[in-house]
């Protein structure tokens, strides 16, 4: 029963450990992945321009990413120990219980080779009183044989379960020592990152007047476009108050509502580089950024594309800011800015990824661009990066 017990254990438990190992591979996989796309984001940068506010940006998304990768190698670690235990703890009680096994096993054989060598199972059978005894006898000398084969049935398979769990022991133990490696080593990386964004920090602490004054003209475009698409959507409003929404428009938004988490990103690659909200300065200590949107910074020639199905409302030009496009999805609207080739006018009706304009690069030679990606509830702002799928 014990015997049964592990192996049922060992069978439940084994596909459910390795379905959430394969679940943290696939994620480590994917976070690789995007800070593989952050390294190359920063060996362009640096061939083209001397490192700044931007750089450490991306650096610290790359922070964050690594951070990820070694919490999710911590979390395989933890399973595998889990496991490595379970099989060292069934193989144990195995080894035990095959002792066992092979003792009363030994034991049967030689006290059924002592009553054949004193009596031959037709003797035994043919000396009962009568037929009834006789058959008796006959299915218990069957009974005996039977069950001694079954042991011995029992304890080949149970070498087998020993053999295959010692395997997957040292299988896992070695997979432990290339997990410890590669946390080890992002631990390391991590270090060098942490040291180069103080670097950062400690060099661009020295121009603080010219970030001062660049922080100036971002809150004035920033105020320029806030006050523009606050227009825009109070405008919106009020239409709305006029003119109900129609039985499609709710059906949108409503559909939009069950979507959150899961729409996708506005652009095909990017990494979010300002999030939403009060946020600490890169740099200047005591300084607080408060973000209506979230900023996603891309790399190369980028298409921007709506995230939901909708009706395009406005497209609008901010001084030193580009385009912007607002769409509305029922009584939520998603805004695009720092756009340029822009594809689309008010009142069409486009649907999920529907290209809307091209992301305006900045003219450093970085081959970058930052699109600025909002979301509101009629005129109530929402974290746009709690409304966008996990992944992009």
């Amino acid at each position: 029963m014990r015997i049964f017990t592990i192996i049922l254990l060992i069978l439940i438990v084994a596909p459910l450990r390795a379905q959430s190992r394969a679940e943290l591979e696939e994620r480590r996989k994917k976070t690789l992945e995007e800070i593989e796309y952050v390294n190359n984001m920063l060996i362009a940068t640096s061939r083209k321009r001397a490192e700044g506010t931007s750089e450490l940006k991306i650096i610290g998304s790359r922070i964050g990413l690594r951070e990820n990768v070694i919490s999710g190698l911590r979390s395989e670690i933890d399973l595998l120990n889990i496991r490595i235990e379970l099989n060292r703890l069934s193989a144990t009680m195995m080894e035990n219980d095959l002792v066992s096994l092979r003792n009363d096993y030994a034991a049967n054989i030689r006290s059924a080779w002592s009553v054949i060598k004193s009596y031959h199972p037709a003797i035994f059978v043919l000396s009962a009183r009568d037929f009834n005894q006789g058959y008796k006898r006959m299915k218990y000398i069957q009974q005996a044989a039977k069950y001694r084969r079954r042991q011995s049935e029992i304890i080949n398979d149970l070498v087998i379960q020993v053999k295959d769990t010692r395997e997957r022991l040292e299988n896992d133990r070695l997979r432990l020592d290339e997990l410890r490696s590669r946390e080890e080593n992002q631990k390391q990386q991590l270090q060098t990152d942490y040291q180069k964004q103080q670097r950062l920090i400690n060099q661009l602490s020295g121009q603080e007047r010219k970030l001062r004054q660049d922080l100036e003209t971002k809150k004035r475009i920033a105020s320029q476009i806030q006050t523009e698409i606050n227009r825009m959507i109070e405008e919106e409003r009020k239409k709305a108050e006029t003119a109900e929404l129609t039985p499609e428009q709710i059906l949108v938004g409503n559909d939009f509502v069950s979507n959150k988490g899961r729409l996708p990103w506005p652009v095909e690659r990017g990494i979010i580089t300002s999030k939403y909200g009060e946020q600490p300065h890169p740099v200047m200590k005591y300084v607080k950024l408060d973000n209506p949107g979230i900023e996603i910074t891309c790399s190369g020639a980028t298409q921007v594309r709506a995230v939901f199905r909708g009706e395009v409302k406005s497209v609008i030009g901010i001084s030193g800011g580009n385009m912007a496009v607002i769409i509305r999805h029922g009584k939520f609207l998603t805004v695009y800015q720092n756009l340029i080739n822009v594809k689309v006018k008010p009142g069409d009706m486009i649907e999920t990824k529907h290209v809307i304009a091209d992301l305006f690069l900045e003219p450093d030679g970085s081959n970058q661009g930052i699109l600025n990606f909002f979301v509101y509830e009629e005129t109530k702002r929402q974290n746009p990066e709690s409304w966008l799928a996990g992944k992009n």
